[in-house]
Formats: C-alpha cells, sequence, structure tokens
C-alpha cells in the first residue's frame, strides 16, 4: 500500500498579517498618551504640587491595567467557549470608546473612568498569545511567530508617541492650522485621541473581514464576516482581470466556473489558514469534557510561568510609566554631588519625549525582528529567559546615574539606559509566552491559561505604574530622584531568583516528540501536543485537532474509569 508522508503545516503569514494588523492599533492608542500624560495630569489642577504629578499619571495609566485583570480570566474563559475573533474585536471596540472619552476628560476622575473602561472591554493580551500558538503549531516557527506580536508593539509603540507629541496641544503648536477658540483649544488632548480612534475603527473592520477563528473545534462554525472578506477579495480580483484582460496560467484570473466560485466562497486554500477542515457537530458538553481538569490545567511550570509574568510586568510596566515622567521632571538647579542623594530630570516638552520613545520602539523592532529568533535558537527559550531575569536590575540600577553626565552627553545617556532595557524587555517577553504555551497541558484550555495569566500581569500592571509614581514622588521629596529606579531594580531581583525554580525538561521533554508519556500523578498514559501520525494517514489542521481531542477524551474516560475502580475497592 501507498505511503504518504505526513504534511507539515506552513508558517501562518496570511493570518499573522491580519492578526498584526488588529494588534497593532492597541499600542498605537496606549502610547500616544505617554508623551503628554504629565501635562496632561497638570492641567487637571489635583496634584499640590509638581512632584505628586507622577502619583497621578501613574494613577491615570494604571486605571487601564487594573480594570484589565478584573475581566481579564472572564475573557479568557469566554474566548475558549465562544471563540478568539469575539473576543479579539471586542477588545478594539473597548478601546476606541476609550480613546474617545479620555480625548474629552477634563477632569482626573474622567480620564480614570475613560481609561477603566479600556481596560475592563479589553481581553486582548491573554486572547491574541492563544490565538498565535494556535496559529503555530509547529515549534520550529514558534520563535519566529512569538516575535511578531512584540515586534507589531514595537511598530506602533513607535507611530503612538510620535502621534502623542506630535498632535497634543494643537492650537498652541499649530496657530495657522487650529484656530484659538474652536473644541481643540477646549480639549487640547483630544486630536491624539480622535486620530487613535479612527486607527481603531480600521482595525475592527479588518479583524470582522479577514480575521479567522483559531479556536480548534470552534474555527470550523461559519464566520460571516469572513465569509464577507473573501467576496470582497473576490469581487476586486474578478474586477481588476476584466479590466486589464490578464493573461496567463489558470487560477491568475477570476473564477470559470461554478466549482471555483464555490471555493471563492467557502474558503479555498488561497485565503484559508484551516481550508481543508470538514464540518462536525461537536456539542459544547464534548468540548468542556474534552478539557483537562483545572488541577491538571496549572501544573507547577505553568504557576511558575504565570508568577514570572506578573513580576515582569510589573517592573516594566512602572519604569515605562515612570521614563516620560523622569524626563518631563525640571532640571535641578545644581550638579549632583552625592551617589545617592542627587535629583532632578531634563525638562523635555511633548515632542522631544515622543521622539524619543519613538526611538525606543526602532530599537525594540530591530532587535525583535533580526536578532530575537537567532538568539534563542542559539542559546535556548530557557536560557534566555533565566539570562534576562538575572540581569534585568542593570537596566534600572543605571538610569537615574545619566544626571551625571555632562549636558553635551545627556542625550547619548539616554539612549544608552533605554538600549540596555529594551534588549532586556525583547528578549524576556517573547519567551515567555513561548515557554507557557509549551507548558500548557493542553490547547483546548490555553485560552484559560493565558487568560489567568493576562490577569496576573494587568494587575501588576495596575500596581507597577501607582506604586512607582508615590516612589518616585517620595524620591524627589527626599532628594533622591533615582529612588523609583532602585525599589524597580529590587523587585527584578526577585523575578530572577523566581526563575531558579524553572526546569529545561518542564517545557520541552513530553512535547516535542508526540509520543506517549505517563502522568506520575495519576499513573495514567497521557498524550502529548504534537501527536504521532502513522504513515498513509491524511496529516491536516483537522485531523491533527482533532486526534489530539480524541485522545486527550480517552485518556479522561480511562481516568475516570481508574477513579471509580479506586473508589469501589
Amino acid at each position: 500500500m501507498a505511503t504518504t508522508a505526513p504534511r507539515k503545516r506552513g508558517f501562518p503569514t496570511h493570518q499573522l498579517f491580519v492578526l498584526s494588523l488588529c494588534r497593532i492599533c492597541e499600542p498605537i492608542s496606549f502610547c500616544s498618551i505617554l508623551p503628554y500624560i504629565y501635562y496632561m495630569t497638570e492641567s487637571f489642577g489635583i496634584a499640590k504640587n509638581e512632584n505628586e504629578i507622577a502619583i497621578y499619571a501613574g494613577m491615570v495609566t494604571s486605571a487601564f491595567a487594573f480594570a484589565e485583570f478584573t475581566t481579564g480570566m472572564m475573557w479568557g474563559r469566554i474566548s475558549d467557549k465562544f471563540g478568539r475573533k469575539p473576543v479579539l474585536i471586542m477588545g478594539l471596540v473597548g478601546t476606541m470608546l476609550s480613546m474617545l472619552m479620555f480625548g474629552f476628560a477634563k477632569s482626573f476622575p474622567m480620564a480614570l473612568i475613560a481609561r477603566a473602561i479600556g481596560g475592563g472591554l479589553n481581553g486582548n493580551v491573554g486572547v491574541i498569545q492563544t490565538t498565535v500558538a494556535e496559529l503555530a503549531t509547529e515549534k520550529e516557527y514558534q520563535a519566529r511567530a512569538f516575535a511578531v506580536m512584540p515586534f507589531i508593539w514595537c511598530l506602533g509603540s513607535i507611530i503612538g508617541p510620535t502621534l502623542g507629541g506630535l498632535l497634543a496641544e494643537p492650537v498652541k503648536r499649530y496657530p495657522a492650522v487650529f484656530h484659538p477658540g474652536g473644541v481643540f483649544e477646549e480639549y487640547p488632548y483630544l486630536l491624539p485621541s480622535l486620530v487613535s480612534a479612527s486607527i481603531l475603527v480600521v482595525g475592527i473592520i479588518i479583524g470582522t473581514l479577514f480575521l479567522e477563528e483559531t479556536h480548534q473545534i470552534l474555527r470550523e462554525k461559519p464566520d460571516i464576516g469572513v465569509r464577507a472578506g473573501r467576496k470582497i477579495v473576490g469581487f476586486f480580483k474578478r474586477h481588476s482581470s476584466s479590466r486589464g484582460n490578464i493573461k496567463g496560467p489558470k487560477g491568475y484570473s477570476s473564477p470559470h466556473n461554478q466549482q471555483e466560485e464555490g471555493l471563492l466562497v467557502s474558503g479555498g486554500s488561497e485565503y484559508s489558514t484551516f481550508a481543508n477542515a470538514p464540518t462536525t457537530n461537536i456539542t459544547e458538553e464534548e468540548q468542556v469534557r474534552k478539557r483537562p481538569p483545572t488541577t491538571k490545567t496549572f501544573t507547577t511550570p505553568v504557576v511558575l510561568l504565570i508568577v514570572s509574568y506578573g513580576i515582569l510586568a510589573y517592573h516594566t510596566m512602572g519604569a515605562e510609566q515612570i521614563f516620560p515622567v523622569f524626563l518631563a521632571t525640571p532640571r535641578s538647579p545644581e550638579p549632583p554631588h552625592h551617589l545617592f542623594k542627587f535629583t532632578g530630570g531634563f525638562g523635555l516638552d511633548t515632542q522631544s519625549i515622543g521622539f524619543i520613545l519613538a526611538v525606543q520602539g526602532v530599537a525594540s523592532m530591530i532587535i525583535q525582528f533580526f536578532f530575537f529568533p537567532l538568539i534563542v535558537e542559539h542559546f535556548g527559550i530557557l536560557s534566555v529567559y533565566r539570562f534576562c531575569m538575572f540581569l534585568y536590575p542593570i537596566s534600572y540600577l543605571i538610569v537615574p546615574y545619566i544626571d551625571f553626565l555632562p549636558p553635551s552627553l545627556s542625550m547619548a545617556g539616554v539612549y544608552a539606559v533605554l538600549l540596555v532595557k529594551i534588549v532586556f524587555a525583547v528578549l524576556s517577553y517573547p519567551c515567555n509566552a513561548i515557554l507557557l504555551t509549551n507548558a500548557a497541558p493542553s490547547l483546548l484550555v490555553l485560552g484559560t491559561i493565558n487568560g489567568i495569566a493576562a490577569s496576573t500581569a494587568s494587575i501588576c500592571r495596575a500596581f507597577g505604574p501607582a506604586i512607582t509614581g508615590v516612589i518616585y514622588t517620595q524620591g524627589l521629596d527626599l532628594g533622591m530622584v533615582g529612588l523609583a529606579w532602585w525599589a524597580n531594580a529590587g523587585v527584578c531581583v526577585l523575578g530572577g531568583i523566581q526563575c531558579l525554580w524553572m526546569e529545561e525538561g518542564d517545557f520541552y521533554s513530553n512535547h516535542q516528540t508526540g509520543e506517549v508519556v505517563t502522568d506520575g500523578e495519576t499513573g495514567r498514559s497521557v498524550v502529548a501536543r504534537t501527536t504521532r501520525f502513522v504513515a498513509g494517514e491524511e496529516c491536516n489542521e483537522h485531523t491533527m485537532a482533532h486526534k489530539v481531542a480524541d485522545e486527550e477524551d480517552a485518556n479522561s474516560f480511562t481516568e475516570e474509569a481508574d477513579m471509580g475502580g479506586r473508589e469501589r475497592s
């Protein structure tokens, strides 16, 4: 009998591109407020002095993350039940509403409410990680795939601060275009919010029309949005071919028969990531039954990585918030003379801060795209992650000491400390995401795991800027501008110690071969996520998903039988 070699699924370029177009809208919106958050908070008149501005700016930044924490686990479970795509679209809608409200905010409570609404309606941090994991099922593609979303965040962090720095206070900066007495004078920070909201509308449309569901079971359900998107693409292709009278091999012109027309509408391989998946009727009860029990979902490696993710989110978000505040803090009238007791920032305006943050995004994007895959391929994911966690404190310890540099070298010092911080951030976040995916016992619960991880990171991101802002203000009162940076370094040390409990075998040995392994706690056999296929068996996305699901189902019945036997005995 003839045999067929198993066919590997290629790199999901098309869907990652669509997902990236949706994802880039959020960092643009999130980062656009950073250049002017200091001055916007000052305009509220709630701070008694300049030192207190950092506290309230940190609270505004934290409101989004705190609200995201309260709903993150819920969105993760919703994505497991109803699919990844609806949650992603809802996150974009929530962010759009948040930006519109934030632009019209004239008081501190209004700004807090606007940010909280955006965070509460946004569960995209964990769901996007799940979506990428379900798209890149081959391990050789994981480093490239998981580097895409941080790369997109870096790209958005270039565009966002640039927009915020250039468009804030337009009447003051561009009086020839925006005349006094209009809406932009009454709401000086509305223009960047409107532009960000418009970008989000584009992302919502793209996601609705072209983003495919990646849930192993729910992706087989009809998607009206994707069907409409394929019809639009098909219309323009036929229109372009008929106008240009393009001649060439079959497949370069519009469909010539009903079979090809049906392929275009229902999902051909040219457009669909999961084109060969037939339709099956799987009930919700069967889907739930196929999932591992909760005790098997949150294993020790998964818990360790979630805790590590929280620590990472705390100190990185705190640093992201106080860095522009540090740049905007007025200069000290006297140069520093003490190793620890000195104060003063750089007194930069919104445009200068926006440019610096844009440069940070460019450097992050370059390192993420060109160096991250090579580094993790050579040294290994866990080794790179440990390296970052152990040495991360350096990136914070050195920041305040750029005050010691002469004025001619001060900006060079700013970019130098930025580069150090960028390297650690760019390497650590995707490594954590890959390790968490490899540690998950099943893709069917990956949405729940990433939802918990996102909630943990969100609460840490909520407390990070707020606590760091308080410490920064206290440090200014004590004449120690570096106090917040050194406190952040102390948190990094805890993250490095926590990494010592992570072992290489927890993330690779059970998922590389696809062989049956034994669970030491229950004594039963379980199937690794990557399933082995016999020669001659068709190997496509649908077959792989259901083979894994069926094997997990059989394992769950075996476990139930074993438990029943032990109870009867």
